[in-house]
């Protein structure tokens, strides 16, 4: 069935979440500003392990690097178009819409769990890819895979930051389900080099909105989001 690894990562995603707001219930604030920590010091690491792992190669016998160059002047590009739209207002201001809905107007942390939840399960090439699979075959076996990941992390997330966390399944639904309708209009695009690039440069962008949660720092990375496709776009030109 098409669409289906889309579905189970967002069961995923609703579950984890529920998880977390039972957690956060019996949780005094020091644990949960300590779990907030320990939650950004992980999503550093996740960042920094697919950065490293496609930008180091081996080469007869050393150990090399590739795509930094892509990865530079994409996120410069992205960084240019994306703060020109103001992308990271738009989204808050979806997650300000929704927390209206919901009758959440004294959640202070609402809109931080909805932006940083939804950025950190959307961004990656496991998306993509397994979107992709799951929409030329029905292969879902990637996305599964990633809904357990996926569900983890949110369990996490709504714990620290409440319910906006849960609400992270609307984009990734949005996102996943639209590459896998389009999966076969997009699929004889992505060659591996591209594949590689988006890798790259979306493991980057977690590292960024790990270092957000960890350090309390603000790195529009929503404004970033435009590098992917630049990232990609160089993956096909210059395959």
């Amino acid at each position: 069935m098409i669409g289906l690894g889309t579905l189970i990562n967002a069961t995923a995603v609703i579950v984890g979440g529920l998880i977390g707001l039972w957690l956060n219930k019996g949780l005094a604030q020091r644990f949960q500003d300590t779990i907030t920590q320990a939650q950004g010091l992980a999503v550093v690491f996740i960042g920094i392990s697919g950065t490293l792992s496609q930008m180091f190669v081996e080469s007869r016998g050393t150990l090399d690097t590739q795509g930094t160059m892509m990865m530079v002047i994409s996120l410069v590009l992205g960084a240019v178009i994306g703060e020109w739209f103001n992308l990271e207002l738009y989204i808050e201001n979806f997650g300000n819409f929704l927390k209206s809905k919901i009758s959440s107007k004294n959640d202070s942390r609402f809109v931080d769990g909805f932006v940083t939840a939804s950025l950190t399960v959307c961004i990656g090439a496991m998306s993509v890819v397994g979107s992709l699979q799951d929409g030329m075959s029905g292969d879902y076996t990637m996305l599964a895979t990633k809904a357990i990941l996926d569900g983890v992390i949110i369990v996490i997330f709504a714990a620290s930051y409440g319910v906006g966390a849960i609400f992270s399944v609307i984009p990734l639904v949005i996102f996943q389900g639209s590459i896998t309708l389009l999966a076969r209009l997009i699929e004889p695009w992505l060659n591996a080099t591209a594949i590689s690039n988006l890798s790259l440069v979306g493991s980057t962008l977690i590292l960024c909105v790990g270092l957000n949660i960890m350090f309390n720092t603000k790195i529009k990375v929503a404004n970033l989001l435009p590098a992917l496709v630049f990232a990609t776009l160089a993956g096909i030109i210059f395959k």
